[in-house]
């Protein structure tokens, strides 16, 4: 489930938020619909209407052009596969053998070709003593399907914490998981093998900004991590965070998600909504092993964050009116939000 921010600069955010929701459809105009001409991984528009909060995006490693989604909460153990070329779904899958899903807030693709699905947010802010990831191979066809899927049951070494972000190396295939927190909050990893029936440890091992989701490049030496307004992405290298730098992440409206194509010459970032918008962001130098540098620019109508000053508009001046626009708002609102907690303290 989606968590609301708290304090002054958390509900700045959920301000800022409302007012790109009324100022970006008619700043950048409609949003980006299946893709035109027919090719896959491009901007595209998730079609399905029982895909209401799309928090999670995977790009399948069998099935070229689709990316696995799935709702946040409240919806039951389903999750769906979506072609980029339409936006349309192709299969939804419902997982047997697991609980009923809390508050799924991710999905990742391991090098074994399973999915691996994050029941991990927490609606009441770190309180939950445990959460859940749910385990699966991916359908070699896509259909309907009913699948056996394994459960693990997963602490943090530090305490309980409310997440959206859980990634999937795809050499080592250990997983790790960002927590959320408008102070900073940690990059978690857990143990060499996930165990079923046992209770799985998951230790911190790197600090993080806020992050409602995550994904690494296909050849495991970057792992990029969006917020609500910005991307960075980062070194990796023997499970350790190194050097960071600005992504180009689009304005959305409610940002979750993030994955790279499975080819890594690109970045698909999502959103939740009814006909939520998908936007691929270009990596330079980006290829089969997705070595580039993630600081290319959106392919459709969105508006980066990220890299907002170099970025320019279809016509004079509408990119930087956009943009000036929003980042008007942002600083009034933040403005007000600091104002007021200088006059309570």
């Amino acid at each position: 489930m989606r968590s609301n921010p708290t304090g002054p600069a958390g509900r700045a955010a959920t301000v800022l938020a409302t007012a790109l929701t009324v100022a970006l459809p008619l700043l950048a105009g409609a949003g980006p619909a299946a893709a035109a001409d027919g090719r896959p991984d491009r901007d595209f528009t998730i079609e399905d209407p029982r895909i209401t909060e799309s928090s999670g995006l995977a790009a399948s490693r069998t099935h070229p052009g689709v990316y696995w989604t799935h709702n946040d909460s409240d919806d039951g153990p389903y999750v769906f596969a979506v072609d980029s070329r339409t936006g349309k779904t192709l299969a939804t899958i419902t997982m047997r053998g697991v609980g009923k899903p809390r508050d799924v807030e991710a999905i990742s693709i391991g090098p074994d070709g399973d999915i691996y699905v994050g029941d991990i947010g927490d609606n009441l802010d770190g309180t939950w003593d445990h959460v859940w990831i749910y385990r699966f191979p991916e359908p070699k066809t896509l259909r309907d399907a009913t699948v056996d899927a394994v459960q693990y049951d997963v602490k943090y070494a530090d305490g309980a914490r409310n997440a959206e972000a859980m990634m999937v190396h795809p050499k080592t295939g250990r997983v790790y998981i960002a927590s959320k927190n408008e102070d900073g909050g940690g990059l978690y990893e857990g143990p060499a093998k996930l165990t079923a029936g046992a209770v799985n440890t998951f230790r911190r091992v790197g600090e993080v900004p806020w992050v409602t989701d995550g994904a690494f490049a296909p050849d495991g030496r970057r792992l990029v991590l969006r917020s609500y307004f910005s991307a960075r992405a980062y070194a990796f290298a023997n499970g350790r965070l190194g050097e960071d730098r600005s992504v180009a992440a689009p304005f959305q409206r409610q940002a979750e998600s993030v994955t790279y194509t499975a080819d890594g010459s690109a970045l698909m970032f999502g959103t939740e909504g009814e006909r939520s918008e998908v936007v691929r962001v270009e990596v330079e130098g980006g290829g089969a092993e997705g070595g580039g540098r993630e600081q290319g620019k959106p392919s459709g109508a969105g508006s980066p964050a990220g890299e907002a000053g170099e970025e320019k508009g279809d016509g004079p001046g509408e990119g930087s009116t956009g943009i000036g626009v929003a980042v008007v708002v942002g600083a009034g609102v933040l403005w007000f939000a600091l104002r007021g907690k200088r006059k309570r303290g």
